[in-house]
């Protein structure tokens, strides 16, 4: 499976961006995404996460509130809805895929597939 992310840009601090996660393969419907970021100078950390069915979500503390997590099957897509964005978030964005479906999975090895990042420039 491949994983296309994009969305991402410059942006005013307390301003919205979207993210998305478009796979290559129908099969991505059956596999939990997450999305990471990593700043710079950074390691790179976990941000959300969605189960496949998309009824489970779970969030870093950091962005509870603010981000939101969705999926939509039919297009093989998972969105990350970024508000009320600070300079802190600047950072490159990356989706990733468990084939397993796990939930809750934060750990960058329990994902199989990776997207090759998308810049978030949050400006103060």
């Amino acid at each position: 499976v491949q994983l296309q992310a994009s969305g991402g840009g410059l942006v005013q601090a307390g301003g919205s961006l979207r993210l998305s996660c478009a796979a290559s393969r129908s099969t991505f419907s059956r596999y939990s995404t997450g999305w990471f970021r990593q700043a710079p100078g950074k390691e790179r950390e976990f941000v959300a996460t969605i189960s496949w069915s998309g009824s489970s979500t779970y969030y870093t503390d950091s962005v509870k509130g603010r981000f939101t997590i969705a999926r939509d099957s039919a297009k093989n897509t998972v969105y990350l809805q970024m508000n009320s964005l600070k300079p802190e978030d600047t950072a490159v964005y990356y989706c990733a895929a468990d084939i397993l479906g796990r939930l809750g999975a934060t750990r960058e090895a329990e994902y199989d597939y990776w997207g090759q990042g998308t810049l978030v420039t949050v400006s103060s």
